[in-house]
């Protein structure tokens, strides 16, 4: 039967594209054909995109699922001793990231399980690039190693807590975090050189593995590299070779994921839209003894690619700049064309919010402070600047480059003079970064009831509303006007240089220029 293509979606043509490459090097298909017990989501909620998951109860009175993942059901139903090559396009539920509720996402991916080897972590690395080819021309393939980064990270320290934190910094691009948590924690600095090197290893193999080579030795992972050099050996004398990038800024949840670990990105889509590597520990929490790779492909994420992406058209070089409006936004212009980035149209007395000079290559528009890391973390900037306390409050998925070092103030505590804090009582608190709150008291262990307000905050505990604020502080003259003073001080706060992640990629030697000029000044 001929199909007659026209009729298909962009993501219908890719989901045949893809069963054909799959099947041609030897995956077979899998279909989940019932609903999982809720309990196998809820055993490993961490190694789900969401770990919201709709359920039901049925007939029997078993709670049940809808699946928000394929893996776990696949790991589920292997039985060690066999070596299996699957391929899936399933439907998958559950909260897509900036939706208000639960999404029904067509993904699709491949799965090896059984007798893993150094050359299988190479046939998926293949296939994922292929995959990638398949979406759009222009594309890269960031690979890692988590046993190579978990050896940096474990030699600054054996604090489980911090060395999350650490990865997490390392997911950011974000030096300067390093260098803090080492700093609050009385960490000598000089043990992190190890992993704040790593972030800056990052490019073509030719180009990183022979400095990766050094640090690994001396880092004791020799292991680790080898079986990462290798795998990558399987791009030599292929087209996708200029294609690849080493970037350890890819992370994994480290419960479930070891050895070489990758995530996809194509022009034009904000987020990765492939993501894959080793799961052996994975099985291991699910009792298995068996070894696997795999990967999937996120095809929610393809709405946004368009026919032309798939050719050789050329792609916007001009890097778009959020600024905060304001006098922090003036100010950070006013740092930004002492770099060498001037946009002279800027300064001109109107009403326009876009102004662009293509000779230095930057396009600059203002928006609303809170709303700096939106733009970029949703692509529409390529970098930004915002507050760190935004970034805290929202998590936004993007790279913290840069510490600008300045509109430094504190996120703080503050309460009316004089109050004691009754542990038997629950703690209201009135504050407008709700998330920031509950995080700090949650660590402290002390139950409390948030009262989110958006103005105002300092007139809550002088009204009985609540016993204390969260807010930020600078000079503190309100407060002592009001008759509050700081009891606790969270975290300190200054203007941060922020990239979206998949910009990066592709602009990432102009990203890297305007950082570096920013530093210097």
């Amino acid at each position: 039967m001929n199909i007659n293509d026209s009729v298909l979606s962009n993501a219908e043509r890719l989901t045949f594209s893809l069963r054909e490459l799959y099947s041609k090097n030897g995956y077979q298909p899998y279909r989940m054909s019932k609903f999982e017990d809720y309990d196998l989501y809820s055993r490993n909620k961490d190694f789900l995109v969401s770990d919201r998951v709709i359920t039901f109860t049925d007939l029997s009175g078993k709670l049940k699922a809808l699946k928000p993942d394929v893996t776990l059901s696949i790991i589920k139903n292997h039985t060690d001793g066999t070596t299996r090559k699957l391929y899936y396009n399933e439907n998958v539920y559950r909260v897509s990231k900036g939706a208000d509720g639960y999404k029904e996402i067509m993904q699709a991916g491949v799965e090896c399980i059984g007798e893993v080897d150094n050359a299988l972590v190479g046939e998926s690395l293949i296939l994922a690039a292929q995959s990638l080819e398949l979406i759009g021309k222009s594309f890269v393939l960031d690979v890692s190693d988590l046993d190579i980064l978990n050896a940096a990270v474990e030699k600054i320290t054996d604090s489980k807590h911090l060395q999350e934190e650490l990865v997490k910094c390392v997911s950011e691009k974000n030096a300067h975090g390093i260098l803090s948590i080492c700093e609050d924690n009385g960490i000598d600095p000089k043990t992190a050189d190890s992993l704040i090197a790593l972030l800056t290893l990052c490019g073509a193999p030719d180009r990183v593995l022979p400095r990766l080579s050094d640090l690994c030795d001396a880092l004791g992972c020799r292991a680790a590299y080898e079986e990462l050099s290798e795998a990558l050996s399987v791009f030599n004398g292929t087209g996708l070779l200029s294609k690849i990038q080493i970037d350890f800024s890819v992370v994994s949840d480290r419960g479930y994921y070891n050895g070489v670990i990758f995530k996809g990105f194509v022009s034009g889509v904000p987020d990765s839209v492939l993501s894959g590597g080793r799961y052996d520990k994975l099985l291991r929490r699910m009792k298995r003894g068996s070894k696997a790779v795999g990967f999937a492909v996120y095809l929610d994420m393809l709405e946004r690619v368009e026919e032309t992406t798939a050719g050789d058209i050329p792609q916007d070089t001009m890097l778009n700049v959020a600024l905060p409006k304001g006098r922090l936004g003036e100010k950070v212009y006013a740092m930004f064309e002492a770099a060498g980035f001037p946009c002279p149209s800027i300064k001109e007395n109107n009403r326009k919010l876009i102004f662009e000079n293509p000779e230095a290559g930057v396009r600059y528009f203002w928006v609303k402070p809170s709303d700096v890391a939106i733009y970029v973390e949703r692509g529409a900037a390529d970098i930004g600047v915002a507050g760190k306390d935004i970034l805290l409050e929202y998590e936004p998925e993007v790279y913290e480059l840069l510490d600008l070092k300045f509109g430094k103030c504190r996120m703080a505590v503050a309460a009316p003079k004089g109050f004691e804090d009754d542990r038997s009582r629950t703690l209201r608190v009135a504050t407008k970064f709700s998330k920031i709150a509950a995080d700090h008291y949650a660590q402290k262990g002390r139950d409390i009831d948030i009262v989110h307000l958006n103005g105002s905050i300092e007139i809550a505990p002088i009204l009985g509303l609540t016993d204390v604020i969260v807010d930020i502080v600078e000079t503190g003259t309100t407060l002592k006007e009001n008759n509050l003073e700081v009891v606790e001080t969270i975290v300190p706060i200054s203007a941060r240089l922020i990239a979206n992640k998949s910009s990066y990629k592709f602009k990432g030697d102009n990203i890297t220029k305007i950082a570096h000029e920013l530093k210097k000044n």
